[in-house]
């Protein structure tokens, strides 16, 4: 099952990722690492890097992809059999981008990144409040058959759960 994730900044596109990684124990991959560089603060990885990895990513069998990239990364959107467009309440990303710059800065919840405060106002600001969604809705349009703009999580699963996928019922692994 190849599953893609979208959503702005603060829609809870890793945690939906992971989570849907578990329940139907297939491996789940954060675009954000393979476009950065995670041993030194604001490198990218080359671009022949990111996209030799994507590819590698793309050509298995399963695979949970989340991201709130789609300029370079449509061919995700092609081979998914299903893409999800995580899609909650702007003031409920608000909450989520706050409370993990907070865990983040506290030491209690380890981070990608070293948060910072311009980060988290460019977070709420640009990548959420001014996220458009127009435009995503029109880059996924011509896949509107396995297209789903969902809330949470839960949603996702139930979809799953109820989707045949060229004849083959995945089913979770409770």
């Amino acid at each position: 099952m190849k599953i893609r994730i979208i959503g702005a900044c603060g829609s809870g596109k890793s945690t939906a990722a992971r989570m849907l990684s578990k329940h139907f124990t297939i491996p789940y991959f954060e675009i954000d690492n393979i476009v950065w560089d995670r041993s030194e603060e604001s490198l990218r990885f080359p671009v022949e890097v990111r996209d030799r990895t994507f590819r590698e990513i793309l050509a298995r069998e399963d695979w949970v992809l989340e991201g709130v990239q789609h300029h370079w990364t449509g061919e995700s959107f092609e081979r998914a059999d299903v893409i999800f467009i995580l899609n909650p309440h702007v003031f409920v990303r608000d909450y989520r981008i706050v409370k993990r710059f907070i865990r983040s800065r506290s030491g209690i919840e380890p981070w990608n990144y070293e948060q910072s405060v311009s980060n988290l106002w460019k977070m709420i600001t640009k990548w959420n409040h001014g996220y458009d969604m127009d435009e995503v809705l029109t880059v996924t349009n011509q896949f509107i058959h396995k297209r789903f703009i969902v809330k949470n999580v839960s949603e996702m699963i139930q979809h799953l759960e109820a989707y045949e996928i060229e004849g083959t019922t995945y089913k979770a692994i409770m």
